[in-house]
């Protein structure tokens, strides 16, 4: 089985900054992806950064200015470094991964517990 450990969220004033991380821990082969998502107060979840195995990114265009995300293949980790964070940004932040298991499973897909960020106006 996998998990996921979430980590950097916090209350922080409009325009500050937080870096949020997660880390994949299990019998993991590879990691296809890793990926932020949000969910905010009566909004939908949405997609906010997603990174492959390759290098290859993508971004909320509402953040894509502002946000950068990175990872670490070695130690199967990313960060979302949030920086000029609007009260807009105020959700749960959730990692999600696509991973192939050691053995195979056909559960691919593992979700972390969700980090609160806040931010006030």
């Amino acid at each position: 089985q996998v998990q996921l450990t979430e980590s950097g969220g916090g209350l922080v004033q409009a325009g500050g900054s937080l870096r949020l991380s997660c880390a994949a821990f299990g019998s993991i082969r590879s990691i296809n992806y890793m990926a932020w998502y949000r969910q905010g107060p009566g909004k939908p979840r949405e997609l906010v950064a997603k990174i492959t195995s390759d290098g290859r990114v993508n971004y909320l265009d509402s953040v894509k200015d502002r946000f950068t995300i990175s990872r670490d293949n070695a130690k199967n980790s990313m960060d979302l470094q949030m920086r000029s964070l609007k009260p807009d940004d105020t959700a749960v932040y959730y990692c999600n991964v696509e991973v192939e298991t050691i053995p195979w499973s056909n559960e691919r897909h593992y979700w972390g517990q969700g980090t609160q960020v806040t931010v006030s106006p």
